[in-house]
């Protein structure tokens, strides 16, 4: 069955994409049906993410409500991969670097399970703890190229205390040599610390922490990811989408959306969960790493 072939991931950000430009272009379904001589329905199951997506539609589909020509090529690049049967996003290849499909994901979410073996979750990162990292995974491009990555992050941030839609809970169990690896050095490791502490406190943000007493661990082989959950459609009269399992590198990222996959990051998740520390242990964890740095 051609809808059930390769990964969702492209095609439902895709989906996303020109339902998103076709209400902005003020464009009914069954005007863009008319215009395009296609289906209602057709339409309809492109912007649900239900299959492979042409090229050609795309281009038609952005020329009618007036993309960019620089969004079009990008669109265009999520089509071709609708087709492929898993999906790698590798930076500045199909799709153009500045177009982060993560972003999109992230901010459809309902909730984040995140377990993170090496640096602090991007979500909770201060901007001089985005800025040290940025000196080191990004040596060689200018100051303000720099700057600019680090807005984006900050800029991200924001999706925690958004009042509409409804932000998505956080929930982030951290290995404790995170905590204890300077990032930036010893005032800006304390200042991060410090606004883990005070994210912890938001209702709709959870941060624990796995110890270093609690040795190897599935958590740790599978390195560090990101499920995210998406939120039943309006009304409730459809089941949610599938969630995704999002892991990046130094080169680009891995999306895995297959049944298999997600079981197995999903017990990777609750073996991480069951080592680590409560809400309350966690906070006393950090307080304490912070008291050590002040006293270095």
């Amino acid at each position: 069955m051609a809808e059930d072939i390769g990964s969702t991931v492209p095609r439902r950000q895709l989906g996303r994409l020109l339902r998103q430009f076709r209400n902005e272009a003020g464009v009914t379904l069954d005007a863009a049906a008319e215009a395009l001589e296609y289906s209602r329905q057709k339409i309809w199951r492109l912007e649900c993410g239900l299959g492979a997506v042409r090229v050609l539609d795309v281009k038609a589909m952005c020329e009618l409500y007036g993309v960019s020509a620089e969004m079009t090529e990008a669109m265009r690049g999520l089509a071709a991969e609708t087709k492929s049967k898993g999906w790698w996003h590798a930076y500045g290849d199909a799709v153009p670097r500045w177009f982060e499909l993560y972003v999109g994901l992230e901010s459809a979410a309902a909730s984040l399970r995140q377990c993170q073996e090496t640096v602090i979750p991007g979500l909770l990162q201060t901007r001089e703890y985005i800025q040290a990292l940025a000196r080191i995974d990004q040596p060689a491009v200018t100051d303000e190229d720099r700057e600019h990555a680090v807005q984006v992050r900050l800029q991200r941030q924001n999706l925690l205390s958004r009042r509409l839609p409804k932000p998505p809970r956080l929930e982030a169990v951290i290995s404790e040599a995170v905590l204890r690896r300077t990032v930036g050095g010893q005032a800006v490791m304390i200042g991060q610390l410090t606004a883990l502490l005070e994210a912890s406190e938001r209702p709709n943000v959870s941060v624990r922490v796995v110890p270093l007493a609690a040795g190897p661990h599935l958590g740790a082989v599978a390195g560090s990811f990101v499920i995210l959950d998406f939120p039943a459609t309006k009304g409730g009269r459809a089941a949610p989408e599938p969630s995704v399992v999002y892991s990046e590198s130094l080169t680009g990222a891995l999306y895995l959306d297959k049944p298999a996959e997600l079981r197995a990051y999903e017990e990777a998740f609750a073996s991480v969960t069951r080592l680590a520390q409560s809400e309350a242990e966690s906070r006393d964890t950090i307080k304490g790493i912070i008291g050590e740095l002040r006293h270095d």
